[in-house]
């Protein structure tokens, strides 16, 4: 389930940009494809030392970076290597490119099947790495605006908005589910690479490195190695962005029977917010007997929304038809379906969509699907199981925690769905009964402190629901209320300077890297420590104390003002949040080591004279 903070828009990876000063670069890939210019010598950008770097520091911190490929290579083994050295094994790798073979794992997917998964080995994920960072801005802006997943500034709400706009405003009440049997394994390696070629990437020797990763062998779980003709395997770096590219002309094609109809030139009116608004061309449309629809996508999983049932029919086998003659992949038959929102529900991103009468008009109804329902009770109950019987106090204080990221991450999610309190008053009261049997009444309280967890007070702390198990507060599963999706906003992009002010803009905590902290486990340090970080994350506004920059997970480093070893303590008052850089800085002694950082981080006199102030209590000499 993705954990998002849609009012946090700016993210790490456009941090790392900016760092390793690749912007510049990437702005003008995104212009110059915007404009509709060919690129034929991509690969001297990928090998660019700035962009190597730039993909190591971006998947070293990736959850997967401890998993191995077939050679046993993780990221700790990369690591050890010298920088320059590094830098060069990768751009060799690049010169004549020969990928080993994936390593098919299977993991169980949450109806009870499993998912199949390629993992590619350590060296050949930064390969993906360095590939991707150069043709995600030629492809963002060739990308249709109803394609939300796996792209940058994009998530599930911004599907959820369109798809609600659709259904309330536009009354397209008939949505046409398609499921595509197997995509990732069926993807057709000819025409994606044409389809490249078609947006632009015409660099010969980049397209054969790609024709090389899709050809490279498979070692399945049995040890049997099988030799692909087509597909992409899920858990490539590079997959997400090559399954948009197959279907970036898919989202084109239902576009032009429609939404942007080449048959009437009609002036597009600009909102304030940069969204088009094409009303008088749908009017005109609609004259014109053309059927109506509109699609959302999300990945692979996407729906079109029609006015009537004959329309959703024609969508329906005209979109099966193009499938098949244009990209070589069939639809499910038992799987994909027509359904009327006004009798029946639509499942899309673990949301059931449908509408209801409301004042001789229909309106929006949706809640979790019941898979989800049953999966995140089962997830919670689970969780409660193993508070009420942990090895010691250390481990239960950090098993609420997990419990409460759980819940805040779930409430983050399912929070756009109108029906989301009624959905989890269900689950809360499932998880209620549970909590009652297994914890004992003596640790169990309505009352307590928020010590070290003041990010709870802050979103929680007015319900009655809540309460404390050993002093620490659980949060209540029932207290969420519905908020109303919204779509992305036009002007939000990582490849313009007028996007990034955009982005910048919100500098609120990040939900996403705050959930991180709760769910970290440092066996040498104490709960206090442990707790007191995270709420001093939430007091500074996800900010470094000295920098003022917005922290992410990899980049947070909690500092004792007074050292441990002069007598300090893990209190809350004598920790403060510092960018890791920065907290280098104040600990360094030798004069190439202050210069060194000081380079990089270009502070500023007020922000210098700060770093100098926790020198002093740290008995170090001023810089």
């Amino acid at each position: 389930m993705p954990v998002t903070n849609e009012k946090q828009k700016k993210n790490s990876k456009l941090r790392h940009l900016e760092y390793y000063n690749l912007q510049e670069t990437l702005d003008k890939l995104y212009a110059d494809s915007d404009d509709g210019k060919i690129f034929t010598n991509l690969v001297s950008l990928i090998t660019q030392d700035e962009n190597i770097r730039l993909a190591y520091r971006s998947i070293k911190r990736n959850s997967g970076s401890s998993t191995s490929g077939i050679d046993k290579i993780t990221i700790r083994d990369i690591e050890k290597i010298p920088e320059e050295k590094f830098v060069s094994i990768v751009r060799k790798k690049l010169q004549w490119y020969k990928p080993k073979a994936v390593r098919r794992v299977e993991i169980p997917k949450p109806n009870g099947k499993m998912r199949p998964l390629g993992i590619p080995t350590m060296w050949d994920r930064i390969v993906q790495q360095c590939i991707l960072q150069i043709l995600e801005p030629i492809c963002e802006a060739k990308f249709h605006d109803k394609s939300n997943g796996f792209r940058p500034n994009r998530s599930a709400e911004h599907a959820m908005a369109q798809a609600y706009t659709f259904i309330q405003k536009s009354h397209l009440h008939f949505v046409v589910d398609i499921d595509i049997k197997g995509f990732f394994d069926n993807v057709n390696h000819s025409k994606l690479i044409k389809q490249m070629w078609k947006l632009g990437i015409q660099d010969k020797k980049l397209l054969c490195v790609i024709k090389e990763m899709l050809k490279a062998p498979i070692v399945m779980p049995n040890g049997e190695m099988i030799m692909p003709t087509k597909g992409t395997p899920q858990g490539g770096i590079l997959s997400p962005l090559l399954s948009n590219i197959v279907l970036n002309e898919l989202d084109w094609w239902l576009s032009s029977q429609w939404e942007k109809h080449p048959a009437h030139n009609i002036k597009e009116h600009i909102t304030k917010t940069g969204a088009i608004h094409r009303g008088r061309a749908y009017e005109a449309f609609r004259k014109s007997n053309l059927k109506e629809m509109q699609l959302v996508r999300y990945a692979d999983d996407f729906k079109i929304f029609c006015k009537t049932y004959d329309e959703a029919v024609r969508a329906f086998n005209a979109t099966k038809q193009w499938l098949y003659d244009r990209l070589k992949l069939e639809v499910s038959e038992e799987k994909s379906k027509i359904v009327n929102l006004r009798k029946g529900h639509s499942e899309f991103l673990g949301f059931k969509i449908t509408v209801m009468e409301k004042a001789k008009s229909y309106v929006v109804k949706s809640s979790m699907c019941d898979k989800a329902k049953k999966r995140e009770t089962e997830n919670l109950i689970q969780q409660i199981k193993k508070i009420a019987h942990p090895k010691d106090d250390r481990e239960r204080a950090t098993l609420i925690n997990e419990y409460n990221s759980k819940i805040m991450g779930m409430h983050n999610y399912y929070q756009i769905a109108t029906a989301v309190s009624a959905d989890f008053r269900d689950i809360g009261r499932k998880v209620d009964v549970v909590r009652m049997s297994q914890i004992k009444r003596k640790a169990l309280s309505t009352k307590g402190e928020y010590r070290g967890a003041l990010y709870i007070e802050r979103r929680y702390g007015k319900s009655k629901q809540i309460r404390f198990v050993s002093g620490k507060p659980l949060a209540p599963v029932s207290y969420v209320t519905h908020k109303s999706p919204m779509w992305k906003r036009k002007s939000v992009c990582k490849f313009t300077s007028e996007g990034r002010k955009e982005i910048h803009k919100n500098l609120a905590v990040d939900t996403k890297t705050m959930i991180l902290l709760m769910r970290a486990k440092e066996v040498s340090r104490t709960v206090e420590y442990m707790d007191n970080r995270i709420s001093l994350y939430v007091a500074q506004n996800g900010k470094c104390a000295i920098t003022g920059k917005v922290l992410y997970i990899d980049e947070i480093h909690c500092h004792h003002k007074i050292p441990v070893s002069q007598g300090g303590n893990d209190r809350y008052e004598n920790l403060i949040i510092l960018h890791k850089d920065a907290h280098r800085l104040l600990h360094a002694t030798t004069d190439e080591t202050v210069k060194n950082h000081l380079s990089q981080l270009k502070l500023t006199p007020k922000q210098k004279e700060k770093l100098n102030k926790l020198r002093l209590l740290a008995k170090l000499e001023k810089i």
